[in-house]
């Protein structure tokens, strides 16, 4: 009875949950679970309340492709020999216990043959030279070879449920990141649409403008040279008139009438003036600033679809104890008082700096560093290499592992092998770091007027950390992405 309620308790083991009998062409899906291939091709031609969705796990109702059946001939081959330990154990609790042949209870199982065989059966000449075993020692090894393959079995289902899991999360991430990737591109355009409705309504205030002067130069055009006209018509007349008369009168005031016609010059008004061409020609240099901001915008919207917002977050295990970091880690200010900080191998002693959480090891990433200093204080931003030093002085140069420049109260430096002091338009107060980690670019620009400020070539081989230093009571700085 014991080996019976062993069997059954295997046999449950590979029952389809659909319809709770033994597994038939056992198939698996994409979280891991078996049926029969039958009952899960009935199961999904039944319609759900959306059409349009996939058919869910009837275990763990997690969402599946119908085409994704994995046929699993490991697994029929269990319940075949489970199948076969409930034939043998099922024996002799009525006539199927017996020999067919002789009538006698089935004691032993010929290993040569795989035959089941009575007492009869066992002295017969054709089993006398083969191996021979009682039906329960038989059974043993094909229960351990069982409970062998439910063992691969289970750690199968667990890796591949770890592997649903892991490839859910980073399906997750990849659905955030496209869902920011649109945010981006709907703000992107919001701002360029009100830009260019804004310009569109500059130009054509313009274009009234010049429409509205041509015209009234037009009208003073016209009035003029009417004028004039009515002014030569009127001495025209007056000399035919003159030539038609008597000798005697043509020559009354003929001196007088002629120097008045001699002396007439003729006005020769201009129908658009100098100006007003001059504001004509110079019109298209008023499109200048909408080329440059359609520039601006592609080289933006290029740069946050091909560079990711990397979430970042400070380290306090590396925090010298002069900075005081937030609860959420996303704000440091410097202090004069140390802090009560545990010294360990991570922690900068000397140099009043602060890695991020995460490091990088490929890929094109992005944050921004707004910057709040205080008079003479300074503010240090970039990466560094993992190993970089963390005791003693730290020497802020690539050499060293450091790509970083410094923004302190009046000017900028980037902190090459030699530190540079960089000519800029204005102040950076929000700072945007990019890493290319493949192409080995630091990139740091304006975050606010998109100013390039300046850029580290390098060759990563090793993870790179962002990198943060602040110095004088007050300053701070805060990161976003």
């Amino acid at each position: 009875m014991a080996s019976a309620a062993s069997v059954t308790s295997l046999a449950d083991e590979v029952n389809c949950p659909i319809c709770q009998g033994t597994l038939r062409e056992p198939v698996t899906i994409d979280c891991g679970h078996n049926f029969c291939r039958g009952c899960l091709t009935r199961y999904c031609e039944i319609p759900g309340p959306d059409l349009e969705e996939s058919p869910t796990c009837p275990l763990c109702k997690e969402p599946f492709r119908t085409g994704s059946f994995r046929p699993n001939w490991q697994l029929a081959n269990v319940v075949e020999n489970i199948e076969r330990l409930q034939l043998v154990s099922t024996l002799g609790l009525g006539e199927e216990d017996a020999c067919q042949e002789h009538g006698e209870k089935i004691y032993f199982f010929c290993e040569d043959d795989e035959m089941q065989l009575c007492v009869v059966c066992r002295a017969a000449g054709e089993h006398a030279a083969h191996t021979m075993r009682f039906l329960e020692d038989a059974a043993a090894p094909y229960r351990e070879q069982i409970h062998k393959c439910l063992k691969c079995l289970r750690k199968e289902r667990e890796e591949i449920q770890e592997i649903q899991s892991r490839e859910n999360k980073r399906m997750q991430v990849l659905l955030t990141q496209v869902s920011t990737k649109r945010q981006q591109v709907i703000s992107e355009f919001a701002h360029l649409r009100k830009f260019l409705e804004e310009q569109q309504s500059i130009l054509l205030a313009q274009l009234e403008s010049l429409d509205g002067d041509i015209l009234k130069q037009q009208d003073e055009f016209d009035f003029l040279v009417a004028g004039e006209i009515c002014r030569f018509s009127a001495l025209i007349e007056e000399l035919e008139e003159k030539n038609e008369r008597p000798a005697r009168e043509l020559l009354t005031d003929i001196r007088s009438t002629l120097i008045r016609c001699e002396t007439r010059k003729c006005r020769k008004p201009v129908a658009v003036s100098p100006e007003l061409g001059q504001r004509i020609r110079d019109f298209p240099q008023q499109a200048l600033p909408l080329q440059r901001e359609m520039k601006m915008f592609l080289e933006k919207l290029h740069f946050e679809l091909d560079y990711e917002p990397a979430h970042i977050s400070l380290d306090p295990q590396t925090s010298h104890p002069k900075l005081l970091l937030s609860e959420d880690r996303q704000r440091a200010q410097f202090s004069y008082k140390w802090q009560n900080s545990p010294d360990n191998p991570q922690r900068f002693d000397r140099a009043t700096c602060v890695l991020a959480h995460t490091g990088i090891t490929g890929g094109r990433h992005t944050w921004v560093v707004s910057i709040d200093l205080a008079h003479g204080g300074s503010c240090t931003v970039g990466v560094v290499s993992e190993d970089v030093q963390r005791k003693g002085e730290l020497r802020l140069r690539p050499e060293e592992g450091v790509w970083a420049v410094r923004l302190a109260w009046g000017f900028v430096s980037a902190l090459g092998s030699f530190p540079t002091r960089l000519t800029l338009k204005e102040q950076p107060r929000q700072v945007r770091v990019s890493l290319d980690y493949e192409v080995g670019w630091v990139t740091f620009t304006n975050a606010a007027t998109r100013e390039p400020i300046y850029t580290f070539t390098a060759s990563f081989t090793r993870k790179v950390i962002p990198f943060f230093g602040l110095w004088g009571r007050g300053s701070s700085f805060s990161l976003s992405s």
